[in-house]
């Protein structure tokens, strides 16, 4: 499966993109610079049962857009 197809099938099942996942993270106050991608992938488990695979997906967005910090690179 191709990651963008990771991604349209969240759009499919959950009607959200990854942009929707961080405004929701945003108001609730869970979204910070350091958020480890266990974290994500427990919120998205529990409030979308999203999988682990495409739970690290968005975790993916999240890292490629700059949301979260990378830990690659802080080497």
């Amino acid at each position: 499966m191709s990651f963008q197809a990771y991604l349209d099938n969240i759009k499919a099942k959950t009607g959200k993109t990854p942009e929707d996942f961080k405004k929701m993270l945003e108001k609730a106050k869970l979204l910070k610079p350091d958020m480890k991608a266990t974290d994500l992938v427990k919120w998205l488990k529990e409030n979308f049962d999203l999988g682990h695979g495409h739970s690290m997906a968005i975790w993916a967005v999240f890292k490629q857009k700059g949301w979260v910090s990378d830990p690659a690179k802080k080497k």
